[in-house]
């Protein structure tokens, strides 16, 4: 869906809270064609409200599977943001705001285009 999203003049750009490198790395690996910035410590998160804590059942089940938090994100507070989905006009303004604290729920493409083609 990506072209059709440039298509609709729109850029999408992804944020990660990864360090830099790791970002760089996550979207070299997945061949990413759309910006990929980093939020180390959640900044821009955190001003959104959408950063939760880890729970600690969460964290030694991530420690059991090799998923490093601490060395991905580059800090011990094991806060993550809440996937969320924006689309912004030519304005700044938020026109539509897509977030659901199960992380495996994300907006379809398909209706990021539906809100571009609303504004």
């Amino acid at each position: 869906m990506y072209p059709a999203i440039k298509e609709a003049g729109a850029s999408l750009i992804a944020i990660s809270p990864m360090k830099p490198d790791n970002t760089l790395s996550m979207a070299e690996k997945h061949e990413l064609t759309f910006d990929v910035l980093s939020d180390q410590g959640n900044d821009v998160a955190a001003k959104y409200g959408i950063v939760f804590r880890l729970a600690d059942e969460m964290i030694e089940l991530y420690d059991k599977f090799g998923l490093d938090v601490v060395g991905t994100n580059g800090d011990e507070s094991f806060e993550l943001p809440v996937p969320a989905t924006y689309v912004v006009n030519s304005d700044g303004r938020i026109t539509y705001a897509f977030l659901d604290v199960d992380h495996t729920v994300r907006m379809e493409p398909a209706d990021i285009l539906t809100q571009l083609n609303r504004i």
